[in-house]
Order: C-alpha cells, then sequence, then structure tokens
C-alpha cells in the first residue's frame, strides 16, 4: 500500500546508463523527488549506472520518472525498468552512497 493509502502503488526499480555519473544525476533525482508523494532512493553503481528504487502512487511515480527524463534525458543512453507490488518500506527519499 502507498504512503496515502492507495491500492494503486507499484514499486519501480530503474536502472539508468550512459552519461548518469558525476553529472547531478543523483542531487537531481532527489530534489525532483521533493514534488512528488514518492518514496525511494537513487544510487551510483560500481559499473557506471545509476539505480532509482521508487514507490508511490502510479501517478506520482509515472509523473516523477518522466520529470527525471525530461531534465536528464541528454545523460541518459538507455533505462530499464522493472514494477513490483509496492512494500511500503519507504517513507522519504534519499541518496544512497
Amino acid at each position: 500500500m502507498s504512503r496515502d493509502g492507495s491500492r494503486n502503488s507499484h514499486r519501480h526499480t530503474c536502472y539508468f546508463s550512459g552519461r548518469v555519473q558525476g553529472v547531478g544525476f543523483r542531487y537531481t533525482t532527489q530534489n525532483l523527488a521533493l514534488r512528488y508523494n514518492v518514496g525511494g532512493y537513487v544510487r551510483n553503481l560500481p559499473d557506471g549506472r545509476v539505480e532509482l528504487v521508487v514507490e508511490g502512487p502510479d501517478e506520482e511515480v509515472d509523473d516523477f520518472i518522466g520529470s527525471i527524463n525530461d531534465r536528464m534525458g541528454g545523460f541518459i543512453k538507455t533505462m530499464n525498468q522493472s514494477v513490483d507490488p509496492a512494500t511500503g518500506e519507504y517513507r522519504q527519499f534519499c541518496i544512497k552512497h
């Protein structure tokens, strides 16, 4: 169940590749998350990709991921995404180190 009690909530795990490290991707993502009712994290991976785990109401998550693509699309070569049931474990959004 999502943070607002909605049943239409899922967890999206996204992997961004391209020039996504060293360009402010995580900080931009964290700032964008403040505009949406989402929880989760973003982190750099050792292989050069960025991992995003986000959950919340479907429309909020979709809009959030869309805003990341709008803002950082020039750095993103590919994005792979999987969708699973939300767990409710994230109460806020953060950068993991």
